[in-house]
């Protein structure tokens, strides 16, 4: 029996864990390039998931509701870029805050469109759980998981093997060699925002079976995954999957063993620690020596 409840509790941790990550790694992008952390990035997840449920609402393909809402999150990201965070300049406190105001805006016109009441698409491979060794796991949880693992893969192979990639974090390194080397920062930085609202939107919609979403959805969502980007090595994909995993493990076995009141103070305590005692993540300096 206490295998089995230690097994729930990881599998439950992973699943929540993965959810922080996906989250997590749409910081990356727009971290790589102008060293800005986007605190509206949970706000994208939420504002793409209700985009997407809206359209499949309105009767469009679950698959054609999940296209239209990622393209158009990443489009919208980039608009954002180019009119709210291109006039702040190099400021990056000023353009922090002003993300901070775009996730507040979204949060509004969700409220707008949508109203307060939290929505859901229905699960991708039906609600029938999977049975484990006496633990259960929904089936949308390895959609969530395997979701994770495929970006992850997909943008460190893309940051460290693609042109483009590389001239992401050249721009973060210097931005003004990189532009002297030919490098079009403020393209990169417009590219970047457009990637991180489709993570976001992916990200969103792939919660959005277990995780009701409604307009303030995207606040905490914002919290867990700079925190788990904190973790495991702020601007690596990596990092944020492997610190969003530990985050949730962590938070799933204090709810089990201790009590569910410790779970948001978890994030605190870990995000407090390592900024404290390992600023640079707990991978920070292993996937440093991999750029």
């Amino acid at each position: 029996m206490a295998a089995t409840e230690m097994l729930q509790y990881l599998l439950s941790g992973i699943t929540v864990g993965s959810i922080y990550g996906l989250v997590g790694i749409g910081f990356t992008g727009v971290y790589n390039v102008t060293g800005i952390v986007n605190f509206a990035q949970g706000d994208m997840a939420m504002f793409g998931s209700m985009l997407g449920i809206a359209m499949f609402e309105m009767g469009a393909p679950m698959p054609l509701a999940i296209l239209i809402a990622v393209v158009t999150m990443g489009l919208l990201a980039g608009v954002m870029e180019r009119w709210a965070i291109r006039p702040v300049g190099h400021d990056l406190v000023n353009a922090i805050i002003v993300t901070i105001g775009l996730g507040v805006i979204m949060q509004g016109v969700a409220v707008v469109l949508w109203g307060t009441d939290a929505r859901a698409l229905p699960a991708f491979s039906g609600e029938k759980p999977l049975h484990l060794w006496g633990a259960t796991l929904a089936p949308q949880a390895l959609w969530v998981i395997g979701t994770a693992a495929l970006l992850v893969t997909v943008l460190t192979a893309f940051f460290k093997l693609s042109y483009l990639g590389r001239a992401f974090i050249a721009c973060a390194l210097n931005r003004f060699a990189a532009n002297i080397c030919g490098i079009d920062v403020r393209r990169m930085s417009t590219i970047a925002f457009v990637l991180s609202g489709s993570l976001g939107a992916i990200a969103g919609l792939m919660i959005s079976p277990i995780t009701f979403i409604q307009y303030d959805t995207g606040i905490p969502l914002s919290i867990k995954g700079f925190t788990a980007c904190i973790i495991g090595g702020l601007g690596n994909p990596i990092g944020a999957m492997v610190g969003g995993i530990l985050l949730g493990i962590i938070e799933a076995l204090a709810s089990g063993y201790l009590s569910s009141g410790f779970k948001n103070a978890i994030a605190f305590v870990l995000l407090l620690s390592v900024l404290l005692l390992r600023p640079a993540g707990l991978l920070g300096d292993v996937l440093s020596r991999t750029r």
